[in-house]
C-alpha cells in the first residue's frame, strides 16, 4: 500500500467525499479542504504529497492557492481540476508550476492515473536528490582527512572556486593524491551540484576514438556510426565536465576543447548543426603543463584558458602530517565495507606509516590499508601486518634484494641482473605490478614492457 498523502480542495462537499473514498481504497492517506483557507492551513501543518485542487473555490482563489503553496515549497506537486470554460486558467497554472490538469467532469480511473504518473515522477524527484545528498556527503570538504597546514590551504581555495559557477580549475599533482575527490567536491558544492557531472579519462581513451566520445556523431559519419550518438560534453550541459589527464590529448583535440570553452558550441561529429552547452571544465594532470607548454607538448593557449585557478595538490611525502589521519579515515571505510573492529594501528606501525615515502600517494594508502583488512581480522593495524617495503627501508630493501639475487662467487650479465631483480621484487609484492614499479622506480608501462620481452 502507498504512503504517499493527498489533500482534495473542493468546495462541492460530495466530490470531497467521493474522492476521498475512492482514493482511501489505492491506500492514501487524505486530507480534506472545502476552501482555499482551509487547504493553506493545512499544507502549512500536515505537508501533504500532492494536492488535488479545484480552480474555482470561493474567497481565495484556486490560483492563488497555488501561487502560496509553490512559493512556500516549489517541489509540491499540484494537479488542477476545472471545467471546459475556464481551461485558459488551468494553462495559467501550469505556467506557475502546476503538475497537471484534468477536465471536470472526469471518469475516477482517468484521475488515479494522472495521480499514479504524479507519484512515479515524485519518487524519481526524491530518488535524484536523495543521490545527490549522498554524493554531497561523500565528497563533502570536510570528511577530506587532512592535518597539515598546506592540504588546508588547497581545501580553503577549492571551496571559494566551488561558489562560483564557471570559473575554469586545474588541478595539478602526483598520481594518487587525490585529484579526482577534490574535482568532486568542487562540483558538488557548486550551484551546478543537482546537474551532472561527467568524468573523462584522456589517458584510457585511444585518441581516435575521444573525438566521438567527447563531441558525439550522426549517422553515417564513419563506417560503424549507424544511428546518432550524443556526446559527453553534449551529456554534460549545465553541469560540470572532468578531464582528467588533460595533458595526455592530443594536440588536434586540444584545439577543438580550446573553441568549446572559448564559444560554447560544437558539431557532432558528421553535422553541420551547431550545438550550444553550457559546461564548468575542472581539468587535471599529474604533469607539469607550463613545462610541457614550453616544450610544445601542449597548446598554450589552452594552457591559459585552463588555469584561471590553479591548485596543486602535494605528494603525501611532503604532507607526513596527513598519513596516520589518513589510515584512521580508511580503517573506519573499511571497518563498515568488510565488517571488521579495527580500533586503531600500533605505535610501531604508526612509525612506519610516518616513515614511508609514499610513492603512490593516498591512493596507496587506500590499497594497503584495504590489503591489510581484507587479510588479518584483528582489533589493530601490527607492524607485522605491513608490506615489506614499508617495514624496510626502500635502500635497505633493494640492497637485500641484491644479495639474494647474485650467486656466490659468480657474476650476471646487466640483463640477467635485471630480470632476476623484477622477479624477486615482484615476489615480495605478492605480483603487485603497480608496486612493483614504484619500488623500481619506473612507470608501470615499463614495467609490463619489460616482462612481455622476457616472454
Amino acid at each position: 500500500m502507498s504512503t504517499y498523502s493527498i489533500l482534495i480542495v473542493d468546495d462541492e462537499i460530495l466530490t470531497l467525499n467521493n474522492l476521498k473514498k475512492a482514493l482511501e481504497k489505492e491506500g492514501y492517506e487524505i486530507y480534506l479542504a472545502d476552501s482555499g483557507e482551509k487547504a493553506i492551513e493545512i499544507t502549512e501543518t500536515s505537508k501533504p504529497h500532492l494536492i488535488l485542487l479545484d480552480l474555482m473555490l470561493p474567497g481565495i482563489s484556486g490560483i492563488e492557492v497555488l501561487k502560496r503553496v509553490k512559493d512556500r515549497d516549489s517541489e509540491t506537486v499540484v494537479i488542477m481540476m476545472t471545467a471546459y470554460e475556464i481551461l485558459e486558467k488551468a494553462v495559467e497554472a501550469m505556467k506557475l508550476g502546476a503538475y497537471d490538469y484534468i477536465l471536470k467532469p472526469f471518469k475516477l480511473n482517468e484521475l488515479k492515473n494522472i495521480i499514479k504518473r504524479a507519484f512515479e515522477t515524485l519518487s524519481l524527484r526524491i530518488r535524484i536528490q536523495e543521490h545527490l545528498q549522498s554524493e554531497k556527503g561523500r565528497y563533502y570538504f570536510g570528511k577530506i582527512a587532512c592535518q597539515s597546514k598546506k592540504m588546508k590551504e588547497v581545501l580553503e581555495m577549492a571551496q571559494r572556486v566551488a561558489l562560483s559557477e564557471r570559473t575554469t580549475v586545474l588541478l595539478q599533482g602526483e598520481s594518487g593524491t587525490g585529484k579526482e575527490l577534490l574535482a568532486k567536491a568542487i562540483h558538488y558544492h557548486s550551484p551546478r551540484a543537482e546537474k551532472p557531472i561527467v568524468d573523462i579519462n584522456c589517458a584510457a581513451i585511444p585518441d581516435n576514438l575521444l573525438e566521438s566520445e567527447l563531441f558525439g556523431y550522426e549517422p553515417g559519419a564513419f563506417t560503424d556510426a549507424r544511428k546518432r550518438k550524443i556526446g559527453l560534453l553534449e551529456k554534460g550541459d549545465e553541469g560540470t565536465v572532468f578531464f582528467d589527464e588533460i595533458a595526455e590529448m592530443s594536440m588536434n583535440l586540444q584545439a577543438k576543447l580550446l573553441r568549446v570553452l572559448e564559444e560554447g558550441t560544437f558539431t557532432r561529429l558528421g553535422g553541420n548543426k551547431q550545438i550550444k552547452v553550457d559546461i564548468r571544465v575542472i581539468a587535471a594532470t599529474n604533469k607539469d603543463l607550463s613545462k610541457a607548454t614550453e616544450e610544445g607538448k601542449f597548446r598554450a593557449d589552452l594552457f591559459y584558458r585552463l588555469n584561471v585557478v590553479p591548485i596543486y595538490i602535494p605528494r603525501l611525502r611532503d604532507r607526513k602530517e596527513d598519513i596516520l589521519p589518513l589510515a584512521f579515515h580508511f580503517i573506519n571505510e573499511f571497518n563498515h565495507e568488510l565488517k571488521r573492529s579495527y580500533k586503531g594501528i600500533s605505535p610501531e606501525a604508526a612509525k612506519a606509516l610516518t616513515n614511508y615515502s609514499w610513492p603512490g600517494n593516498v591512493r596507496e594508502v587506500k590499497n594497503i590499508i584495504e590489503r591489510i583488512m581484507s587479510l588479518y581480522s584483528d582489533e589493530e593495524i601490527m607492524f607485522n601486518h605491513l608490506p615489506l617495503e614499508i617495514r624496510k627501508p626502500q635502500k635497505a630493501l633493494k640492497t637485500e634484494l641484491v644479495k639474494d639475487i647474485i650467486p656466490k662467487n659468480a657474476f650476471l650479465t646487466l640483463e640477467q641482473l635485471e630480470k632476476k631483480y623484477i622477479q624477486k621484487v615482484l615476489e615480495y609484492t605478492h605480483n603487485n605490478k603497480t608496486q612493483t614499479a614504484k619500488i623500481l622506480g619506473i612507470h608501470p608501462t615499463s614495467l609490463f614492457r619489460k616482462l612481455k620481452s622476457r616472454n
